[in-house]
């Protein structure tokens, strides 16, 4: 059973498979839409995925405050004049630096802050050798000689240490200021 339309054109109703393009400009157009479309679609893709500020949950890592705070300097530069004895560290403050590691522990059989007992014997060997036995290194006692600390600052903790542990050592007198200063 076939129709005709009324320009003579030939239908058939069960016909399921005709095109929806029926001319060359349309099929133009189909083929240019089928490259043009994915290739638009691509590219918007792209510039929302790669472009824009996103920051991931909870992170403040790109804030100018963290930036900042990153960018801080690590170390401070102080300047003093170690001949001074106003600028010098007092014999407990140095003790506090270096040497309470050991003597408040008793580590590597340091005597202990106090310890009467322990202190004894190196008090009866007198302030010099104790001091020169400071600043050369004993035992497991490294040399404290040109170190942090000055030499004065170091026989000031000698002192702090000897007399915390029964000694009656005076305090060390301060070096004499420089004789004459650059001009």
């Amino acid at each position: 059973m076939s129709n005709t339309t009324s320009d003579g054109q030939h239908t058939d109703p069960h016909d399921d498979h005709a095109s929806p393009i029926r001319t060359p400009k349309q099929l133009v157009t189909v083929i240019i839409a089928s490259f043009v479309l994915p290739v638009v679609v691509i590219i918007l893709l792209v510039n929302f995925v790669a472009f824009g500020g996103k920051e991931g949950a909870g992170s403040d890592g790109m804030t100018p405050e963290a930036v900042a705070k990153r960018l801080q300097p690590v170390g401070m530069v102080e300047i003093r004049d170690v001949s001074s004895p106003a600028a010098a560290r007092t014999g407990e403050q140095v003790y506090q630096a270096q040497c309470a590691a050991c003597h408040a522990t008793g580590a590597a059989n340091a005597p202990k802050l106090g310890d009467a007992a322990a202190w004894g014997p190196r008090l009866a060997t007198g302030y010099e050798s104790l001091l020169n036995a400071v600043m050369k290194g004993k035992g497991a006692m490294a040399a404290q000689a040109g170190g942090d600390a000055s030499d004065y600052e170091i026989a000031r903790a000698v002192v702090y240490l000897a007399n915390q542990g029964g000694g009656k050592f005076a305090e060390p007198a301060a070096p004499a200021a420089a004789a004459s200063a650059p001009k």
